[in-house]
């Protein structure tokens, strides 16, 4: 596991926590922010996954 896996799962957790939290206090605002962090940490993961199956070649 390398550090972009690490970086990009963390922040589609916090991405979901913050979208969570601005449907609890009704904020269009933070559920984008949080919706589009998910998304930025989703490629970061994905990006990790590709550097780790091309290290296990």
């Amino acid at each position: 596991m390398n550090k972009d896996q690490v970086q990009g799962s963390a922040k589609q957790v916090a991405g979901k926590v913050q979208q969570k939290a601005g449907e609890v206090v009704n904020s269009k605002e933070q559920q984008i922010k949080g919706a589009a962090k998910q998304v930025e940490g989703n490629v970061q993961k994905s990006y990790g996954d590709a550097k780790e199956a091309l290290k296990d070649r």
